[in-house]
């Protein structure tokens, strides 16, 4: 059980640094597409606390930043504020993906996930 949950949190870390990649390059409908699938890794059934606790650990990593105006607002929310910015951010992505913005969209995602990260 335990090397499933490597192989699942490996494949998500994978999208996630592969939909960076895509969006520094430009590539925002492939970035965007790459951040679904790992969204969707990440809210199956087969996550436990475990592995999503290890991506956010990732997710710190990845966007970690000397000037960070979300980390130091994450200092001062509670956890429910908190979720509640983060299911805002999500739903402004889908209404952006309807309208086929997906630089708009992939945007909102990215800073949904600054907000999740450790």
């Amino acid at each position: 059980m335990e090397d499933s949950g490597e192989l699942i949190l490996g494949n998500i870390i994978k999208l996630t640094r592969s939909s960076e990649k895509k969006f520094k390059l430009g590539n925002f409908k492939g970035a965007l597409d790459d951040k679904i699938k790992a969204n969707e890794m990440l809210k199956s059934k087969s996550c436990d606390e475990k592995i999503i606790e290890k991506y956010r650990e990732e997710l710190s990593c990845l966007y970690s930043s000397k000037f960070d105006l979300i980390f130091d607002h994450k200092l001062k929310i509670d956890e429910i504020k908190r979720n509640e910015i983060v299911q805002m951010l999500e739903r402004k992505s889908e209404e952006k993906l309807k309208n086929h913005d997906y630089r708009g969209a992939i945007k909102a995602l990215r800073r949904a996930e600054k907000y999740i990260s450790n």
